[in-house]
C-alpha cells in the first residue's frame, strides 16, 4: 500500500488543481464587492442525515487557501449527523471563506456519501470475519479522497493504484497464456525488480483456483462473479492458503450472503461510483 507521505502528497495535488480549475486568476465576485480586509465567519450546515466525512480534508483546504483561518470543529469524521447539525464553524478573511468555499463543499458532499454507502456495507457484515474493500473504480483526480471516505466509513482500502500492488485479472491471464504462466512470470518480474509487491490472482473457476494454488506464492485469491455455491466451495478449497476475496457486482441485498461463505473480504466498485452527494451547505453567521 502507498506510504503517509505518499498519501498525503496526493491531497495535497488535489487541493492545488482544483483551486486552479475554480479560482483561477482570481475569484471576481469576491474581490468585486467584499472589502480585502473584511471578516466574516461561517457554518457547515447539515441537510440530511447521514454520515460526516472529510471535516480533516476541509481544514487542509482552508489552511492552503489562507493559514489564518480558524476552524472549530463539533463534529468529527465518521461521526453520524442528522438534518440541522452544525458540523464546524470557519472564521477570518471573508474573501478566503469563499474562495474555499465550493471546494470544500464538493469534497465533503463526495466524502459523506461515500461513507454512508460504506457504512451500510460494514453493518451489513458485522458478525462475520469478512471486511469490505473498495476498488480503482474512483473518480480520476480524487482517488485519495475517496479512498479515505472509505476508510471513515469503515471499510479497508484495497490497493490504491497499479503500482503499489499486483493483481492478475482476466485479461492479464489471457494475455499471457494461461494463469499459471501469469504467475510465475510476475514472481520472476518481482524479483529480477527488487520488488516487494504482494500478488492477487482473480480466478473465473473452481479449476483455475486449483491451479493458481497449484503454483503457489500469491497473497489472496479474487473469487470473481461466483455464485453463492461455488464461493463456498472455493473457500472450501483454499483453506488457510492464502487470503480470500469476492467480487463482481456485490451490492447492499448480496452482501451477507456472500460474507456467511467465508470469504475474508468483499470488494465493491459501488462504494464510489453509485453514490449521490451528500446535502451540506456553507452559510455565513450574521
Amino acid at each position: 500500500m502507498i506510504t503517509k507521505k505518499q498519501f498525503e502528497n496526493e491531497l495535497d495535488l488535489i487541493i492545488s488543481n482544483a483551486i486552479r480549475e475554480d479560482v483561477g486568476e482570481g475569484d471576481h465576485s469576491s474581490l468585486a464587492c467584499i472589502p480585502i480586509d473584511a471578516k466574516g465567519k461561517a457554518k457547515l450546515l447539515v441537510k440530511e442525515d447521514g454520515i460526516i466525512a472529510g471535516v480533516e480534508m476541509a481544514k487542509r483546504i482552508f489552511n492552503y487557501v489562507d493559514k489564518d483561518l480558524k476552524v472549530e470543529t463539533l463534529i468529527n469524521d465518521g461521526a453520524e449527523v442528522s438534518y440541522g447539525d452544525i458540523v464546524f464553524y470557519v472564521e477570518g478573511s471573508s474573501q478566503s471563506i469563499l474562495k474555499s468555499e465550493r471546494l470544500v463543499l464538493n469534497v465533503m458532499q463526495r466524502m459523506s456519501a461515500i461513507a454512508k454507502k460504506t457504512k451500510e456495507f460494514a453493518k451489513l457484515l458485522e458478525g462475520t470475519k469478512t471486511k469490505v474493500l473498495d476498488t480503482r473504480k474512483t473518480t480520476p483526480g480524487i482517488r485519495a479522497l475517496e479512498k479515505w471516505a472509505v476508510v471513515i466509513g469503515g471499510g479497508e482500502n484495497h490497493r490504491f493504484a497499479l503500482y503499489d500492488m499486483i493483481m492478475l485479472k482476466d485479461n492479464h491471464i489471457d494475455f499471457c497464456g494461461g494463469v499459471a504462466k501469469a504467475i510465475l512470470k510476475t514472481q520472476q518480474y518481482l524479483k529480477d525488480h527488487n520488488l516487494d509487491l504482494k500478488i492477487i490472482v482473480e480466478a473465473r473457476s473452481i479449476d483455475e483456483i486449483k491451479e493458481i494454488l497449484a503454483v503457489g506464492g500469491v497473497h489472496r485469491i479474487l473469487i470473481d462473479n461466483f455464485d453463492y455455491d461455488g464461493t463456498r466451495e472455493a473457500v472450501q478449497i483454499i483453506g488457510n492458503q492464502c487470503q480470500t476475496e469476492s467480487s463482481g457486482g456485490i451490492n447492499l441485498e448480496t452482501a451477507r450472503k456472500y460474507a456467511e461463505c467465508g470469504v475474508d473480504y468483499i470488494s465493491s466498485g459501488a462504494l464510489t461510483h453509485s453514490v449521490y452527494n451528500m446535502d451540506l451547505s456553507l452559510k455565513a453567521v450574521e
